[in-house]
């Protein structure tokens, strides 16, 4: 007798939501992101910048999938260009080429030689972990093998092997054995936590200072004077850090930190995974600090999360056919034609009017309020933004002891869907971040209304209101 493949007892379609979260215990994998609350959240339908549940309550979502979706929900320009392709072609194997694949290499590449000064090369894979893995192949052929890194505390690359070796959270490696090259960690100028009665250029600079104290001498650990070599390879970075509670260095941070890099031989291997694609008023975050990066890798909002598609950009020495040859990496999808489809249509939609004009504009207006709002409440430490990367700092009444607990409470009480503003029902999707989880981060859609932002402010004030009287 053929077999066939049922859900349940129960047909799919008219499966009960407490039905769902049964198979769900029982089928689905704990082991991906999504049980970090007790009953994670059914959403049914989405637009802008909102998702559904089975009510229609609409939920002001902040976070936009981890900044994935950075032109809103079935942003009716890109969807139309993943249907077009869709009728055309939507499939086709990695060894082929298509249009579009060449099309938006050369737009990356052209644009990152004329701002970095550099002629280079785009490959392309299927997820931020995906390209950071191929990121650290490239930095290891072309330094001779050398398998050492330096990353930032705080930093966050990705969950696969070697991404996790350079991501400083040892939670995301203790379950799996020795990680013989783990990156060495470097302290990052997150000010707010810093030392005190420093500016935050001083803390800056003072932090590129003790990383160069490790080329003083050989006894330091990393560097040979006689031969001129350092053991490491690279240095990886996000501008502003994602996971870590988007944390903002000061502007003379990294021009610094990369003179120390260029004086000891080390590349600067950029992450623009979360942060790029405007998300801080720029194509890549980078730029807002004047130095060129040797490789830059991108992801998530490239596609604005219609389809997986990832890649990174190299200078021409690094990747050039001779120096990494055909099947250097490898993914079925890479260059996929849906994904590399929307992410062209993506950058010719950005480069038609001054759209980071727009976002720094809105975020300057989102940052003013949520200042207002730390003005009003004893709890919020700190707040901080470039464009529409924003945080706010979750503490106790004393502004500065870190307060996840309050945190992760105001983050359920967001779902609870039951925030009213003009007598509509509203929810609120949060994301947490930060060293100590205490760190709401703001990434809301990029073509956020100013309607938008003002009924942003008041549902976290109520948040904030409610929080306090819990």
């Amino acid at each position: 007798m053929r077999a066939t493949l049922k859900l349940a007892d129960t047909d799919a379609a008219s499966a009960t939501e407490q039905e769902l979260r049964a198979l769900e215990q029982e089928y689905c994998s704990h082991g991906d992101t999504v049980h970090y609350t007790e009953n994670p959240k059914f959403f049914e339908n989405c637009e802008g910048s909102f998702v559904f549940d089975s009510t229609e309550t609409p939920f002001l979502d902040l976070q936009m999938w981890y900044s994935a979706v950075n032109f809103g929900y079935k942003n009716e320009r890109l969807t139309k260009a993943a249907h077009r392709q869709l009728d055309s072609l939507p499939q086709i194997a990695s060894q082929y080429l298509h249009r579009e694949k060449v099309e938006l290499a050369a737009m990356i590449a052209k644009d990152a030689e004329q701002k970095f000064g550099n002629k280079g090369r785009v490959h392309f894979n299927v997820g931020g972990s995906q390209a950071i893995e191929d990121s650290l192949k490239l930095v290891r052929n072309y330094t001779g093998g050398k398998s050492l890194m330096f990353a930032f505390e705080g930093g966050y690359h990705g969950r696969t092997l070697g991404a996790t070796s350079i991501t400083s959270s040892y939670r995301y490696r203790r379950r799996y054995g020795h990680f013989g090259e783990r990156a060495q960690f470097v302290e990052f100028p997150y000010h707010f936590r810093g030392p005190k009665g420093m500016s935050k250029e001083e803390y800056g600079h003072a932090c590129v200072q003790k990383f160069a104290r490790l080329f003083e001498s050989e006894y330091n650990g990393v560097w040979d004077p006689k031969a001129g070599k350092s053991e490491y390879a690279a240095f990886y970075v996000e501008p502003i850090q994602g996971t870590g509670g988007y944390v903002i260095p000061p502007m003379n941070f990294f021009s610094e930190l990369k003179k120390v890099l260029d004086d000891h031989g080390i590349l600067l291997v950029v992450d623009e995974i979360q942060m790029g694609v405007y998300r801080t008023g720029k194509l890549w975050s980078i730029e807002h600090f004047g130095v060129s990066p040797d490789v830059l890798v991108f992801g998530k909002a490239i596609t604005n999360g219609l389809n997986p598609l990832s890649g990174l950009w190299a200078r021409e020495e690094m990747i050039n056919p001779t120096i990494f040859p055909p099947g250097s990496t490898h993914s079925t999808f890479a260059s996929n034609p849906m994904g590399t489809a929307v992410a062209l249509e993506t950058l010719k939609m950005v480069s038609e009017n001054d759209f980071g004009a727009s976002v720094m504009a809105k975020g300057a207006r989102f940052l003013d309020g949520l200042k207002e709002l730390e003005k009003r409440h004893a709890i919020v430490g700190d707040v901080d933004g470039l464009g529409l990367a924003l945080r706010m700092e979750i503490c106790r009444e004393d502004g500065f002891t870190p307060d996840k607990a309050t945190l992760d409470w105001m983050s359920d009480e967001g779902m609870k869907g039951d925030l009213v503003v003009n007598g509509k029902t509203y929810g609120l999707v949060l994301d947490v971040g930060g060293y100590h989880k205490n760190v709401i981060t703001l990434a809301p859609n990029l073509m956020i209304s100013n309607d938008e932002i003002d009924l942003a402010l008041n549902l976290l004030d109520q948040l904030l209101t409610r929080a306090v009287r819990r």
